[in-house]
């Protein structure tokens, strides 16, 4: 069986903001151990048993906007993927998987596709990749599986999926998707045995998946088609057409394709979920992450410089400064250097709507963090005011910043450590530590980084105008326009 592992890295994260933000997402943040949940999620199938022949990339279908972060923390664990498919809109789940399953036909193969969120946690692998060979034998016999987590508590904020007959060996139909009941109903799920949590991983063959979606969801999968066929290299991305694909209707797998099976026997094609008992958690808000972390005698969990002190059954999160917490009970304190936000444990899910407020007022924590990352570093706005800011700039060994220039703004540079090439005009000079250099307004200029570790630098910039929008691009490594 040769088994495909396609990664869904799509999501915004709203409710584990301010950590989480819309241009850097749960998904790339590591919450839950030394790797993020992408870099996990993307190692979840190493050592799988020979039974099934595992890809050695991924297919990933994620945002333009955080394009180059996926790839390079695929990079950094041995991941590499030269098919990181760019979606130009959110349309959810079934377009997402139809864009993969495109990809991984179109060398002639008909693998078997294991569709994974990247913002899952697993606590257990073995016990995974155990219910993921159960799941592919199924998948292989022209099932379509998916993956339902064996009930721990009765939960309100899950889909459930309702058990039918028994199909295999840890295998049953699907009877019925459930959406997130009330409290009662949920108790009722759970003590019935007849129910598990809808965990949103899927495994199915290719070709199923697109003869499945040729039939119940046509317009689906022409703008995908379409998409495809208008699509560009771009390095190790896949940019499918913006316009063929903005038209695509917006569904997720369940609704699209899982929920009609049962009904439909006509298709031949079963529908069976594989019980899931590997300590799952979807981290969808702070409570979430909490539950899963490890704690102190008084159920306090902090990451970062955090001290409590007479605290209980808290998490606090400091990346940028100490956290101090006296004398609380079951709060979350998540500090960051632009936003600070405490709340009680039992009102996680209003996060979002912090978020939708900043979203309605334009503020910047809504999108992006103060440090930004990009294909050749990062840098972070450490000050600014009228008509001037400041930025520390990390140039990574061998990358460079594209040919530009500014309309409003000048420049100074100084070097911190590292050494700086730099293009200025019609000249090109060194510049080492502690010297600097000026960037007049309307210049044309670069900066790279020519040595073998990273450069560091203070950026001023002063001018009339000093948003991000004010750059033209000459000449750019990255493909950006």
């Amino acid at each position: 069986m040769q088994l495909q592992p396609v990664i869904l890295s799509g999501g915004s994260g709203t409710r584990l903001w301010p950590l989480s933000r819309e241009q850097y997402p749960k998904q790339l943040l590591a919450l839950a151990g030394e790797e993020t949940m992408l870099q996990a999620t993307a190692l979840r199938l190493d050592g799988l048993t020979s039974e099934c022949s595992v890809a050695d990339c991924p297919i990933v279908v994620c945002n333009e906007d955080y394009r180059f972060m996926t790839a390079e923390q695929l990079r950094a664990i041995g991941k590499s993927s030269d098919r990181i498919i760019l979606e130009p809109v959110g349309r959810n789940t079934a377009p997402a998987l139809t864009l993969a399953a495109l990809s991984a036909i179109s060398d002639g193969s008909d693998p078997l596709l294991l569709v994974m969120p990247a913002d899952h946690v697993i606590g257990d692998r073995s016990a995974y990749q155990q219910a993921v060979l159960v799941g592919a034998r199924m998948a292989a016999k022209g099932a379509m599986v998916t993956f339902g987590i064996v009930p721990e508590r009765a939960e309100t904020g899950y889909g459930y999926i309702r058990c039918g007959a028994d199909a295999a060996e840890g295998v049953r139909a699907i009877a019925e998707f459930v959406e997130k009941p009330d409290m009662p109903t949920a108790e009722r799920y759970v003590a019935s045995g007849d129910y598990l949590w809808n965990s949103g991983i899927f495994l199915v063959q290719a070709s199923v998946w697109l003869r499945a979606m040729a039939t119940l969801q046509p317009a689906i999968l022409s703008a995908c088609e379409q998409s495809m066929a208008a699509c560009r290299r771009d390095a190790d991305f896949i940019r499918v057409d913006a316009a063929a694909f903005a038209a695509c209707p917006s569904d997720s797998i369940d609704y699209a394709v899982m929920e009609h099976l049962a009904a439909r026997a006509d298709l031949g094609i079963q529908g069976v979920v594989v019980s899931l008992a590997a300590a799952w958690s979807d981290l969808g808000a702070w409570d979430a992450l909490w539950a899963i972390a490890d704690k102190d005698a008084q159920g306090n969990s902090g990451q970062g410089d955090v001290l409590f002190e007479d605290a209980e059954g808290s998490l606090a999160i400091a990346t940028d400064r100490m956290v101090a917490c006296i004398g609380v009970r079951d709060l979350v304190v998540v500090e960051t250097p632009d936003a600070v936000m405490v709340l009680n444990k039992s009102r996680t899910q209003d996060v979002k709507k912090i978020v939708a407020r900043l979203k309605a007022e334009n503020r910047p924590q809504a999108s992006a963090h103060r440090k930004i990352h990009r294909p050749w570093g990062y840098y972070d706005s450490i000050d600014s005011g009228e008509r001037f800011q400041v930025k520390r700039i990390v140039v990574n060994p061998g990358a460079s910043l594209s040919l530009q220039m500014h309309h409003h703004r000048a420049e100074h540079w100084i070097v911190v450590s590292g050494t700086a090439r730099v293009t200025r005009g019609d000249e090109t000079f060194l510049l080492s530590e502690n010297q600097s250099t000026y960037i007049p307004l309307g210049t044309t200029h670069r900066l790279e980084n020519p040595g073998r570790l990273p450069l560091e630098m203070i950026e001023v910039q002063s001018g009339s105008y000093l948003g991000e929008d004010d750059i033209v691009r000459f000449e750019d490594t990255y493909g950006r326009q």
